[in-house]
């Protein structure tokens, strides 16, 4: 991943907070509704986050419709952006823990 991409990413408006909500696994759909981001705009910051492994896609659940559904969530849990000799970014990936209990909210959602 390049830092300047990073940067950039995260100067977009919406970007944080969309990370910040997704924290736990959600559909556009629900940021967009949970942020008040139009959904278009929506789509456009969680294509730009997981081309820069921010965000992830986690799940495609079938919706009550029967339609599948792209539920994201966030890869990491910190980022660190230091300047003192020159741009360096690091980024805390989300632990296995969390992971793991991702893993066992989605196959309980899906029964």
């Amino acid at each position: 991943m390049d830092s300047d991409e990073i940067i950039e990413v995260l100067g977009n408006k919406y970007n944080p907070e969309i990370l910040d909500a997704a924290s736990e696994p959600k559909s556009a759909q629900e940021l967009s509704d949970e942020l008040d981001v139009p959904i278009a705009t929506c789509y456009r910051r969680i294509n730009e986050l997981t081309e820069v492994d921010l965000l992830e896609l986690h799940d495609q659940p079938l919706s009550e419709e029967h339609r599948r559904i792209k539920v994201y969530r966030r890869c990491i849990d910190e980022v660190s952006i230091d300047f003192r000799d020159g741009l360096d970014i690091d980024l805390q990936q989300r632990s296995d823990v969390k992971n793991t209990l991702d893993e066992v909210w989605r196959r309980t959602s899906r029964g």
